[in-house]
């Protein structure tokens, strides 16, 4: 690593400790904006002018918001930052998919993955540094946790993806659990959906949980957004063996509050099922979830399982296994798909992000690869794995 990219690597990992010497606009509804813009001696009108800036716009400095006098991009400065930060370094997989580490506003490291398919865009977003839920089969979960992400970091990962234009939709299946960190969670969908924001249909959202009872009630009331549920077992007991959350919060308890609403309109219900060989691929696993979902609107997304390091407990199912478990659930009014696996060459996958270490790699010469790759600067501190 030359003299000249190590002080690249060094600038973009210093770039949130100097933010933190400022207030991050990003994030702000428009109601706090009107505060800010009081506070800088602008008139109240200021507030939505900064909004379309920052959101509609997306611009990276209060700099570029020419509609303001200088005086008042000044008084803003002084105090106030945007609060969006390039991603740090980005992977590509042989289908498309790019991995992106991007920092947080505390100088933690989160991971964010883009999904092109011809004309979407999904981009899978993190709400927490690590995850408290401890799933055994999510390489998330055995990081353990270290944070919740503000509303700030969890925008960035939107805003500063250089896909942004790209997008159609995001689902919250990044790193964490959402309904853990659910203030920030709403505060991003709160802008996203905004006239002020971007003004997205809740429709192109969704949100996940493994199912904490408190945030998806709270969850259920305040958003109109997609919800997913990460089942991956019909009984309650098995599920608490591979997923702890089961204990704390049972799976009865969920479905009982899930039927207490209305899935016949937009928002819709979906259930996560990564199938696990011989565990929970069965005919007696098919036939208790057509009885669990029996009469409620939801679809069942059924998920390869993606080996783990030094894990021995599960294993992939066959294929035509996995067909067969789909078509009974479709012969029984369950809607059910095979959703294609994508980005596991970068974990990128699902259940594979995990950052625990990331953050003493950043400045290495060399890591691991199954190219045998090295890292290379491609401008703005942003590194991607180039051959050697």
């Amino acid at each position: 690593m030359t003299t000249s990219d190590k002080t690249q690597a060094e600038a973009a990992l210093s770039s949130t400790t100097k933010a933190a010497e400022q207030r991050p606009l990003l994030g702000l509804t428009l109601e706090e904006l009107r505060d800010v813009a009081a506070e800088v001696g602008l008139p109240a009108f200021a507030a939505k002018q900064m909004a379309q800036w920052i959101y509609q716009k997306g611009v990276a400095s209060i700099d570029e918001m020419t509609n303001l006098s200088l005086v008042a991009r000044q008084r803003l400065n002084q105090s106030y930052t945007i609060g969006r930060s390039t991603p740090i370094t980005r992977q590509q997989s042989a289908d498309g998919t790019a991995k992106y580490l991007f920092p947080t506003q505390d100088g933690q490291r989160v991971e964010t993955v883009f999904i092109p398919d011809d004309d979407r865009g999904t981009l899978c977003v993190s709400c927490e540094v690590g995850c408290k839920m401890a799933c055994r089969f999510c390489m998330t979960g055995r990081q353990g946790f270290q944070g919740k992400l503000t509303a700030t970091d969890i925008l960035n990962q939107i805003y500063s993806l250089p896909e942004r234009d790209r997008l159609t939709n995001i689902v919250f299946m990044g790193q964490g659990e959402p309904m853990d960190n659910l203030d920030a969670v709403l505060r991003t969908t709160e802008v996203l959906m905004a006239d002020y924001g971007w003004a997205w249909s809740p429709k192109r959202i969704t949100v996940s949980t493994v199912g904490l009872k408190k945030g998806l009630k709270r969850f259920l009331d305040e958003s109109p957004c997609h919800l997913a549920i990460s089942l991956h077992n019909p009984f309650p007991e098995e599920r608490a063996q591979m997923m702890p959350a089961e204990r704390s919060y049972p799976l009865t308890e969920m479905m009982d509050l899930l039927r207490q609403y209305d899935w016949t309109g937009q928002r819709r219900l979906s259930f996560e099922y990564i199938v696990f060989g011989g565990q929970n691929d069965t005919n007696r696993h098919a036939h208790e979830l057509v009885r669990l979902l029996s009469g409620l609107e939801c679809r069942v997304n059924l998920i390869r399982w993606h080996a783990l390091p030094d894990e021995e407990s599960f294993h992939e199912a066959n294929p035509e296994r996995m067909v067969a478990f789909r078509d009974y659930l479709i012969h029984h009014d369950v809607r059910c798909t095979i959703r294609t696996s994508r980005g596991q060459d970068i974990d990128a996958a699902c259940g594979l992000l995990n950052t625990k270490e990331m953050k003493n790699e950043l400045l290495e010469q060399r890591v691991p690869s199954k190219a045998t790759g090295r890292r290379r600067y491609v401008g703005n501190g942003l590194l991607e794995m180039a051959e050697s």
